[in-house]
């Protein structure tokens, strides 16, 4: 499926890089490195550039009051938020991949499915099996099948 050259790059890229991650990425292990060394609050301003809303920011990754407290006490998101945050962000990188539109990518993120019981592939990814399987779907997509 991955016609990018490098799903953990544009995944980097999208979360504002160095500048809000503090440190270069150039693997999966790297980035499993950053989430369990939790990444920055500031990233969610870089995820929210991305496509997504403050509303889905405190849905998926981190409640509003929680993010307030965070910010004050100028504290990163736990290892769990970060997780949450870069498996939402994988998801609407290969998207963006299978659809070759940012556009297309988050309005078929967005949109009921059938084949997930009327949920969108947004709120099925919540899961680390359920972003597995929204990757399948992408990749069935990708290869032309029909999902």
């Amino acid at each position: 499926m991955a016609k990018s050259p490098n799903l953990v790059a544009e995944v980097y890229q999208k979360l504002g890089g160095r500048a809000a991650l503090g440190e270069e990425i150039a693997s999966e292990a790297d980035l499993a490195r950053v989430v369990a060394g939790r990444i920055p609050l500031r990233a969610l301003t870089h995820f929210t550039r991305s496509g997504f809303s403050e509303q889905e920011v405190a849905e998926y990754v981190i409640p509003p009051r929680t993010r307030r407290h965070r910010k004050v006490r100028r504290e990163p998101l736990t290892v769990d938020e970060s997780d949450r945050l870069v498996r939402l962000m994988r998801v609407q990188v290969l998207a963006e991949d299978v659809f070759g539109d940012a556009d297309k990518a988050n309005r078929w993120l967005r949109q009921p499915l059938g084949i997930l019981d009327g949920r969108s592939p947004l709120e099925v990814a919540r899961t680390d099996s359920g972003a597995r399987l929204i990757e399948q779907i992408l990749a069935k997509i990708d290869w032309g099948a029909a999902a």
